[in-house]
């Protein structure tokens, strides 16, 4: 890892000593970071999955979350890709670009928040970069989970007549987001926390590998996720917005809203669940049904259709697009 001094006067070889050895756990192939390479110990019959994002301050959270809370978002968006996969997650790499909004305090704290996500989920960090901008902050990640050879779960596998499923509710995320700007009351504060702290569904891996055509995490929007499923599968999707299973709280959301098309579109299209969204065989519903998964809708040969109470429904790009 390497960057510029800090203003602070601690140059980037002692934040990097200080913030981020502690991270590698004493893996040897993270080479205390002091290397500008790392290596990755495979293992007989099994991947190596890898998926990669990145997080800007004002984009993907907004400006003013605490450190531990960005830390926490960052490593959870990425273990939920690849909880869609099947995989189980082992190390990452990231870069930082700091912001001058970010002085050393907030930066340990960052470190902080990384070091307890790391002892949570089991992640050892192997390399990266740290660098300074004077824009926003900016995060990205890179992280390696393991599957059973041939194992992962693909965007591609979905064909006419299986099912579409989605593993939790939906809605909360964006609902969350509102309640972190402060334009929707969330006493309990629950709303804010699964935006701001996601669980990524890492208990899924043996029901996806065993079930499972086809999965992604509902991150755009799970309009938009099912969508990408059914485009990376040559094939059409239905869903039925009125069998999305929702959380008391959007439920009661819902209910307060004048139409009830434009709030489920809403609910389905606004993204930050990070439930898994997947397609399986009608042979695994029971399976799918007891692991939480709810049945929405089924993919088709024919054109993609958003529905409620069999209407379609013109539900628009159905989830988050960068220009």
């Amino acid at each position: 890892m390497s960057g510029p001094e800090s203003p602070e006067g601690s140059d980037e070889f002692g934040q990097i000593a200080e913030f981020f050895r502690p991270l590698t756990r004493g893996d040897p192939g993270a080479f205390d970071l002091l290397d500008d390479a790392a290596v990755l110990t495979s293992r007989e019959g099994m991947d190596i999955v890898v998926t990669q994002d990145a997080l800007v301050e004002g984009v993907h959270f907004p400006p003013g979350e605490t450190p531990e809370d960005v830390a926490a978002r960052f490593i959870r968006v990425n273990l939920s890709d690849l909880a869609a996969k099947g995989a189980e997650p082992f190390a990452w790499l990231q870069t930082l670009a700091w912001s001058p909004d970010w002085p050393l305090d907030r930066r340990r704290a960052f470190a902080r928040g990384l070091a307890e996500e790391a002892v949570a989920f089991g992640l050892t960090l192997l390399g990266g970069d740290t660098v300074s901008t004077p824009g926003p902050l900016v995060i990205s990640g890179t992280f390696f989970g393991r599957c059973p050879k041939g194992g992962m779960t693909p965007r591609s596998g979905a064909r006419p007549g299986d099912l579409l499923l989605v593993s939790g509710p939906v809605g909360d995320g964006w609902l969350g987001l509102q309640a972190v700007t402060g334009s929707l009351d969330d006493p309990s504060g629950r709303l804010a926390r699964k935006f701001r702290r996601p669980e990524p569904r890492l208990d899924l891996r043996s029901s996806l590998r065993a079930c499972a055509r086809a999965a992604a995490d509902v991150s755009d929007g799970l309009i938009a996720d099912a969508r990408h499923i059914a485009v990376a599968s040559r094939c059409g999707v239905r869903l039925a917005l009125e069998e999305v299973p929702l959380s008391r709280m959007a439920a009661d959301w819902l209910a307060q809203r004048p139409d009830e098309a434009v709030a489920r579109c809403a609910l389905a299209s606004g993204g930050d669940d990070y439930e898994i969204v997947l397609a399986a065989a009608p042979v695994h519903r029971a399976r799918l049904e007891a692991a939480g998964c709810t049945v929405i809708g089924a993919f088709v040969d024919g054109p993609s259709q958003v529905l409620l109470y069999g209407a379609e429904l013109a539900a628009g790009p159905g989830g988050w697009r960068h220009a």
